[in-house]
């Protein structure tokens, strides 16, 4: 795995069986028990491979959310380079023994997401970009996105790909974290309350998924939308309160 690469994303919320079923029925996620002896923790799977997590709100507490974690090397050493460039630790790093060290921050404008470093090579399956379940995008709406590319570009040395001019929304900037695209960032419009990292999962075709979503007591936010690729959008909150989008090759 590479620094500053996006490697494994989590789900907390207030009713992890109910986040169960209904992420089940609309990604067609299994589960499996990833447990710990001080945390209950499941493993979402695609086709038997782990690709996402579900946890219990932690101590503390916070909204229902998407947790996406970028892997470094070093994550204390990260923590402190954070810190310097105006982000915020959370949460300092913290090990689950022989599985991961993590820290829970967010960045300069106030996007969280988790510094990590898995300890087991086995823990954490690479996942094609494109595999059905899969993560296949991930969003910044970010209070400014110039400031925030810049952040994230001295952090990890992500780089800018492809930007697209969307009218009064402004610029949809692409960025990699290697030698492909795998996410964009933009300016967020005012009806979003607080910048915020979102991840679409991937779905064979958005009509049927956006039904499913429905049918499942989720709502769905925004879409479909057509975006280059050609691919498919929508986004969606599932019925907990927890964000979320889905995309596919077809509508």
């Amino acid at each position: 795995m590479k620094q500053g690469q996006f490697f494994w994303y989590d789900v907390v919320t207030t009713d992890t069986k109910a986040a169960a079923a209904f992420y089940g029925a609309v990604v067609g996620w299994g589960t499996m028990d990833g447990s710990t002896p001080s945390q209950s923790y499941t493993l979402f799977t695609a086709n038997g491979v782990p690709v996402a997590g579900l946890m219990p709100i932690p101590a503390g507490g916070m909204p229902p959310a998407w947790l996406g974690y970028v892997w470094a090397d070093d994550v204390d050493a990260m923590c402190k380079r954070l810190e310097a460039e105006g982000g915020k630790v959370h949460r300092p790093p913290t090990d689950v023994p022989g599985i991961i060290r993590f820290a829970v921050v967010s960045d300069p404008q106030g996007a969280g997401f988790l510094l990590a470093k898995g300890l087991n090579s086995e823990a954490f399956p690479p996942v094609p970009s494109r595999m059905p379940g899969g993560i296949g995008w991930r969003e910044l709406m970010a209070g400014e996105w110039k400031s925030a590319f810049a952040f994230y570009e001295k952090l990890f040395g992500w780089t800018k790909a492809e930007a697209f001019e969307m009218g009064p929304m402004g610029t949809y900037q692409l960025f990699a974290t290697g030698a492909e695209p795998v996410g964009g960032m933009m300016t967020k419009p005012d009806a979003i309350p607080v910048p915020n990292w979102g991840y679409y999962f991937n779905v064979d075709a958005i009509d049927a998924a956006a039904e499913r979503v429905k049918a499942a007591g989720g709502k769905v936010l925004m879409g479909p939308a057509e975006v280059p690729g050609p691919m498919f959008i929508i986004q969606c909150m599932d019925p907990l309160g927890a964000y979320f989008a889905l995309v596919a090759p077809k509508r």
